[in-house]
């Protein structure tokens, strides 16, 4: 089992912007104010910002962090301050055992030397002796599939060869940390499972993982706990919580005069517990409480269910007031006032999560059906994480259950052979 492990510990970081000193003219008058007006290691001159502010986490062994949050918010001054190529401004990194990053395609790849030579250059870099790399080198090209390219300069592979071969080396020469950045962007689907398959067999050896990424599904399967990272902390903690977190600080609801509300919503399982977990195929209950005005008419009520790591809409429906058995206005239906001249409508979504592995979100709405305009839209209303044993690529579980059975080519199907799938 690996032992490695990673400490992040108050870090703070700063650049200087647009500091381009071309000429002696320029670079000397700079050098003499430095001399002269020394700053302060934890204060900001003119022109310098903090990528970083205090961010801590740590990383043990057989956990793996995903690190998520907008662009510019820090997440590759992280990665770069845990492999040393930055230094911390303040604070302390420290990364032990031995460690394979890949934090850029072809990250530490030297252009004209090939595939091969780049192979045992990296293995060099962590400290290992020829032989060892030669005994991982068929398995390293394998994986990478690159066999009938191994012998031209990386120069000339595409940002997918890069990428495979990249991984492969840090896959494959026996990490005890690794620190990956977006690795499942880039090459084919067939590429990207076995990159999931590696990292899963990674954790349960005991391999410590930072993992950044935009691809929340794949953070989600991946990892045990998340950082939502925005230059500083915003939350750590259970990989779902954070995702939920991240996502809602993105979509912020929207809301128009008139009094009808969305005031409440909660996913549940159909005996009422609250579920943040589920297996493909759980059913599902989504409450939504409304607050409308008693003279209410004409409202129509959405709902939607997203992919939340790339925006898909999976499902997406309405329902007028009348379909769902709404009296208009609705005080004559015998509705509860709710206090502030509003009246109370309770309605449950009922459904099946015939989803794959990954982290959704459901969207609620309340909308004048006149002139479809939205009078309450609340982006992220509620979220959940469907896992399963072996992530699939995709959307929609179709619940394939394959039989087989020996026969000549040409055979016709046996209709005793047919499976019902429910």
């Amino acid at each position: 089992m690996a032992s490695g492990s990673i400490a992040f510990e108050g870090v703070w970081k700063k650049f200087r912007r647009g500091e381009l000193h071309d000429s002696l003219k320029d670079l000397i008058p700079s050098m003499v104010r430095r001399a002269f007006r020394p700053a302060r290691e934890g204060e900001l001159e003119s022109q310098e910002f903090w990528a970083l502010r205090d961010v801590s986490f740590e990383v043990g062994p057989g956990e793996a962090l995903g690190i998520i949050g907008p662009n510019g918010a820090g997440k590759s001054t992280t990665l770069k301050l845990l492999t040393r190529i930055l230094k911390p401004t303040l604070g302390h990194c420290r990364v032990q055992g031995r460690a394979g990053a890949l934090i850029e395609v072809a990250a530490g790849f030297h252009p004209d030397l090939t595939g091969r030579e780049n192979v045992f250059l990296q293995g060099a870099i962590l400290g290992m002796r020829q032989a060892e790399v030669q005994k991982r080198f068929d398995e390293i090209v394998d994986f990478a599939g690159i066999e009938d390219f191994i012998d031209t300069p990386v120069k000339r592979y595409s940002s997918g060869m890069n990428a495979r071969l990249g991984f492969s080396i840090a896959a494959n020469l026996d990490p005890e940390v690794l620190i990956i950045d977006e690795v499942l962007s880039v090459g084919d689907m067939t590429f990207r499972e076995k990159c999931v398959q590696r990292m899963l067999q990674f954790r349960r050896n005991g391999v410590a993982i930072v993992y950044v990424s935009h691809n929340l599904p794949s953070v989600a399967t991946l990892c045990d706990r998340a950082l939502h990272l925005n230059h500083e902390t915003r939350l750590i903690g259970p990989t779902a919580d954070v995702i939920e977190s991240y996502i809602a600080s993105r979509s912020p609801d929207e809301a128009t005069a008139g009094g009808a509300e969305i005031v409440a919503v909660v996913l549940t399982d159909p005996d009422g517990t609250r579920v943040q977990q589920i297996s493909p195929g759980d059913r599902l209950v989504l409450h939504v409480d409304y607050a409308l005005p008693p003279s209410a008419e004409d409202l129509a009520f959405a709902m939607n269910m997203v992919r939340s790591g790339d925006s898909l809409l999976v499902h997406h429906a309405i329902y007028s007031m009348a379909a769902l058995g709404l009296a208009s206005p609705v005080a004559s239906g015998g509705a509860v006032p709710a206090g502030d001249g509003r009246v109370r409508v309770h309605v449950e979504f009922h459904m099946r999560a015939n989803v794959v592995s990954g982290q959704y979100h459901f969207g609620c709405a309340i909308i004048d059906d006149r002139t479809e305009h939205r009078l309450h839209h609340m982006h992220h209303a509620a979220s959940v994480t469907v896992r399963e044993d072996r992530p699939r690529l995709g959307v929609a579980d179709l619940y394939v259950r394959p039989r087989a059975r020996l026969g000549r080519m040409g055979d016709r199907p046996d209709p005793g052979a047919a499976v019902e799938n429910r």
